[in-house]
């Protein structure tokens, strides 16, 4: 697998890396004996960058990741956690919370550091208090070798100048967006110069919006409003009626974005990690690209928003 540099932090990441999300039974119910056969199948094919929270699953998918890590060796992958969120409205940005909640994701991860520690969705948090408590804590355990490397996370774009603007360069070091590049949606392409010049490393997720671009499509809790969905389930259906695979063109359309370093799949089956990585083996159809870019015009950039209210993106469509 093709792999890329993320941002200054030396950690060279493969283009498609492995969202655990999905092993805390997130998006369905999970067997964790499934699921820990995937994460084992995502490492031998490649998937060697892991990204987890404590809030996937209320502590599940760390603690199945856990069990999955167990025995083999450390350097085998790069392990990238959260601190922040615990629950659906349950956040603490303390810092006397960011070294506890580092300390229990060790435990539950089997592992004594952890190479990337993110401030999970900044969205719903006071940035003030990000910009001089969190990330300050966070600071203090990097020197201490507790950890490796420090990123911030969320939905809203404009968070992140919004705290990195206000603090010394290679304090943060990655950011990780999701929903914001995919084939309806490029509005993170904006920033990549941005990042690019501050040396900041970026991670992709969700490349078919949480369920957007899939034939399944969204799940009831879904924020995308109703014009959106129905845009996407054009391309969807245009895609399914010549016999090709909408998320296939998904993935492999973030993962040729040479400014991103790595997009995130998650996945509780191993096939479906065989799958994605088979994707991004093969060449794009280039035709098939241009024809579902024209049907998702009509809502490209359209986007959905949270958190806090001076923290949301001005919404479009």
């Amino acid at each position: 697998m093709n792999r890329r540099l993320l941002g200054r932090t030396g950690l060279n990441v493969p283009v498609l890396s492995f969202g655990a999300s999905s092993l805390g039974g997130v998006f369905r119910t999970t067997d964790d004996t499934e699921a820990i056969r995937t994460v084992h199948v995502a490492l031998d094919l490649g998937m060697d960058f892991i990204d987890v929270s404590p809030y996937y699953g209320a502590t599940r998918a760390e603690t199945v990741l856990g069990r999955a890590l167990k025995g083999i060796s450390r350097s085998r992958y790069v392990l990238a956690t959260k601190i922040g969120q615990y629950g659906n409205n349950e956040f603490d940005f303390s810092a006397a919370r960011v070294v506890r909640s580092l300390d229990e994701s060790c435990a539950r991860l089997g592992v004594d550091h952890i190479d990337l520690l993110q401030c999970h969705d900044i969205e719903f948090a006071d940035l003030d208090q990000i910009v001089n408590e969190t990330l300050p804590a966070l600071l203090k355990l990097r020197e201490a070798g507790r950890i490796g490397h420090i990123g911030i996370t969320g939905l809203p774009l404009n968070i992140f100048p919004a705290v990195i603007d206000r603090v010394a360069p290679g304090v943060v070091e990655t950011v990780l967006s999701f929903c914001r590049y995919e084939l309806n949606d490029t509005a993170l392409d904006t920033l990549v110069p941005y990042f690019k010049t501050a040396g900041i490393g970026i991670i992709n997720a969700s490349p078919t919006g949480m369920g957007l671009l899939t034939e399944r499509g969204v799940p009831s809790w879904h924020p995308a409003p109703p014009a959106m969905v129905a845009g996407a389930r054009r391309a969807v259906d245009y895609c399914k009626s010549v016999g090709a695979d909408i998320v296939k063109l998904a993935v492999q359309f973030c993962v040729a974005h040479p400014g991103i370093a790595t997009t995130l799949v998650g996945s509780a089956n191993p096939d479906n990690i065989r799958k994605n990585v088979a994707y991004i083996e093969e060449p794009l159809d280039f035709e098939l690209m241009a024809k579902v870019l024209e049907l998702l015009q009509p809502i490209h950039n359209h986007n959905f928003t949270r958190g806090r209210p001076e923290n949301r993106d001005p919404l479009i469509g």
